[in-house]
Formats: structure tokens, C-alpha cells, sequence
């Protein structure tokens, strides 16, 4: 298993952005499902959203559509999370993740996940 590496996050007032980046090495990008999630001290670790490295096709939880943006950057194995308009409930740890994956819709159910990031804290203040 390989733990990819994230960048970003970090505090920000409601209204803000941020942008979180994760890289993975090219043995696990290529033909995988990387996703993002987040969690908060005694509460199950939600998705927010995946994407094929691929084909590009994003799939977002529905409650996060909207002021999140999921990406890829093949040139560099990684993904993005552009986050808009935050609001103090999205104060979390957010992590990345990732699975080898086929094709189709990738899952948003974390346990499908085999490789993670280290995690990064956003705090959105009001």
C-alpha cells in the first residue's frame, strides 16, 4: 500500500476557497478511481467525491455538489479539490484516496479504497 502525499488546506474565514492537491505515484494512478473524503472527530468518513484517472468522469455525493470540484492532472498523478464557498461545516480532515478500478462510476463508499493520503485539516471560521 502506498500512502500518497496531499498539499493544502489550512484556515480560511466562511465564504473562502481552497484548493487540495494529492500525488500519487504512476503505479497507482494509472487505471484507478482516486477520491476525496473527509472526517470529523466522531463521525464516520463521508465522500465527496471520485474520479477515474482515465476517463476523467467525476462522481460526486450528492450533498457535495455544487461548491466542490474534483480534477486530475496526468501529467503530475494527481488530483485536485477546489472548495468554494466553504462554511464552517466543512471544518474536517480531509483525505485522498485511491483504488485500482476498471471502468465506470468510481465508488464513494471509503471502504472500497485501498491507498490514502496523510490527511489535511480545513478549519472555516465564521
Amino acid at each position: 500500500q502506498e500512502q500518497m502525499v496531499q498539499s493544502g488546506g489550512g484556515s480560511v474565514q466562511t465564504g473562502g476557497s481552497l484548493r487540495l492537491s494529492c500525488v500519487a505515484s504512476e503505479d497507482t494512478y494509472k487505471s484507478a478511481c482516486m477520491g476525496w473524503f473527509r472526517q470529523t472527530p466522531g463521525k464516520e468518513r463521508e465522500a465527496i467525491a471520485a474520479v477515474h484517472t482515465r476517463s476523467g468522469s467525476p462522481n460526486y455525493s450528492n450533498s457535495m455538489k455544487g461548491r466542490f470540484a474534483i480534477s486530475r492532472e496526468n501529467a503530475n498523478n494527481a488530483i485536485y479539490l477546489q472548495m468554494n464557498n466553504l462554511k464552517p461545516e466543512d471544518t474536517a480532515m480531509y483525505y485522498c484516496a485511491a483504488v485500482r478500478w476498471g471502468g465506470g462510476w468510481c465508488p464513494l463508499t471509503p471502504v472500497e479504497y485501498v491507498n490514502w493520503g496523510q490527511g489535511t485539516q480545513v478549519t472555516v471560521s465564521s
